[in-house]
């Protein structure tokens, strides 16, 4: 009996599961929804700025001048890719940025991962007072430091060369900060390990050490080279104003940004041909990028 009585018993509260209200469902339907419809509204106003970077950049110029809003070209044209290719030394400029970049993005990625993980596993006196100091550096604008950068520049002989944009613009106190940060995540036993195999400190480095930071290195990598290739005050500053040596920044203000036209479809090409490197080089790392921000504790 009591067996059939728990039988009744399990089957009288079938109905009940099947009465369970559906309102937590249907809300989190309503969520689900709702945040797509956010996201989908933030993409496209995020997105709206390259759109009409493209709008303008196969834009005739009569089309630009016409009156009323258009959201099409009437008259699609390549006109503004090709003219500033004969008008003026883009490929050169693209050149100079390419070259100015990559060879600080190379020192200043060196120069982090090492000072990082020096802060970070190293053992001398007066470390987190020295780090400390570095990092108040980065409350100094930039603008700040300008005359005393360009008389140091003329100095040492490097004003109106493509060094004397590379040089000071290779040590980023933020960079050392990230590494430092990532390297303390690193278990201490993995270090002492390797020592304790003969490795040198350097050895140990190489060896454990910086196999594990391919999310920092992308990090490092991305925002070095995205920030240096959108320099724009020193390098005006340091390049003498010579227009074989100017970088694609300068160029477009310089040139192609008159002081009272601006032919701004060829503004806009140049500036679509200038986003490419960086959109594919995140497009490559972006996987480690994220990865490296969370493991370095940045929110």
């Amino acid at each position: 009996m009591s067996s059939l009585t728990d039988v009744f018993e399990v089957g009288s509260g079938l109905p009940e599961v099947a009465r369970t209200p559906r309102g937590p469902k249907r809300k989190h339907g309503r969520l689900l929804w709702l945040r797509l419809t956010v996201a989908i509204v933030i993409t496209v106003v995020m997105a709206f700025p390259l759109y009409w970077m493209l709008l303008t950049a196969f834009s005739t110029r009569a089309d630009l001048y016409a009156p009323g809003l258009h959201l099409w070209p009437r008259h699609l044209t390549i006109d503004n890719f090709v003219a500033p290719f004969q008008a003026f030394p883009v490929w050169r400029w693209f050149g100079n940025s390419l070259f100015i970049t990559v060879m600080t993005t190379i020192i200043t990625v060196i120069c982090n991962l090492l000072a990082g993980y020096a802060f970070a596993k190293l053992r001398f006196r007066g470390r987190n007072a020295l780090f400390l100091v570095l990092l108040s550096t980065m409350m100094i604008p930039p603008q700040a430091i300008i005359v005393p950068q360009f008389k140091l520049s003329v100095g040492l002989g490097l004003y109106g060369s493509l060094w004397s944009v590379i040089l000071p613009e290779s040590a980023v106190i933020f960079g050392v900060f990230l590494a430092r940060q990532f390297f303390i995540a690193i278990p201490d036993e993995l270090v002492e390990a390797a020592r304790v195999d003969g490795a040198g400190q350097f050895r140990a480095f190489r060896s454990v050490v910086l196999p594990l930071c391919k999310p920092l290195l992308a990090v490092l990598i991305l925002l070095t080279f995205m920030g240096e290739w959108n320099a724009f005050g020193w390098p005006l500053v340091a390049l003498s104003g010579n227009q074989n040596q100017f970088t694609l920044p300068i160029g477009i203000v310089a040139d192609l940004q008159g002081q009272y036209t601006s032919n701004y479809g060829a503004i806009m090409a140049i500036n679509l041909l200038m986003i490419l490197p960086i959109v594919i080089l995140f497009v490559a790392f972006q996987k480690y990028f994220v990865e490296g921000l969370a493991r370095s504790g940045l929110k």
